[in-house]
């Protein structure tokens, strides 16, 4: 007995009913109503969020800008050290610039001297050190007055940061240093002082104004 060969029937589609599509099911999509109430939504969140991103944003600049330069006077105080040279840290708030170079070198100029410039939207504000109340320091201070010139407040916008090489500021160098930005209605400040030791400065307590919580 001879095996029956193996066949495959493909059926025959189906009539199709009078009146249906013979093309292909077409998606479902949105309607146009949809479309504008998402839209809407969209508006609303953005409206919302944007005012509390650019608060932000805000109040990171200002702190960007303070931590750079605290960090420019931890790099001043290691250079110091280092080197065996005072350094001077200079700040210019007409130019808004401000930079860290070696009080001399032997060579013309400071081969790692370093400059920046503020952002265009932060604006900066000196305290001045008061007059020493001990002896040592007022003799320390009347020694860098005489014999440098090169700390404190030297020029009517300009003020310089000293670093001995022992890595501690000099005694007649700002107190504080404040970085601000304003807006229309709120203004964010970060402050970069002398610790209580007056060996070095520090960030002070960052806090975010009242009216941009």
């Amino acid at each position: 007995m001879r095996p029956r060969p193996l066949t495959c029937r493909i059926p025959s589609p189906r009539p199709r009913k009078p009146g249906h599509a013979t093309g292909p099911v077409a998606a479902g999509g949105f309607t146009l109503i949809e479309l504008i109430l998402v839209m809407a939504v969209l508006a609303t969140v953005l409206a919302v969020a944007v005012p509390s991103l650019s608060r932000f944003f805000q109040g990171r600049k200002v702190e960007e800008e303070a931590l750079r330069f605290l960090a420019l006077t931890r790099y001043a105080q290691s250079r110091a050290v280092a080197e065996g040279t005072p350094m001077v840290l200079w700040l210019d708030t007409e130019s808004r610039r401000y930079g860290l170079r070696a009080e001399w070198t032997w060579e013309e100029t400071d081969p790692r001297a370093v400059e920046y410039e503020l952002d265009p939207s932060v604006r900066v504000e000196v305290e001045s050190t008061a007059r020493p109340q001990g002896p040592s320091d007022s003799r320390a201070a009347a020694w860098v007055q005489v014999f440098r010139g090169l700390e404190g407040q030297t020029q009517p916008n300009r003020y310089v940061l000293r670093f001995t090489p022992d890595g501690l500021p000099g005694p007649t160098s700002p107190e504080r240093i404040r970085f601000i930005q304003e807006t229309e209605t709120s203004e964010t400040v970060a402050v970069i002082r002398r610790d209580r030791n007056r060996l070095a400065y520090e960030l002070e307590t960052y806090e975010v104004p009242g009216t941009q919580r």
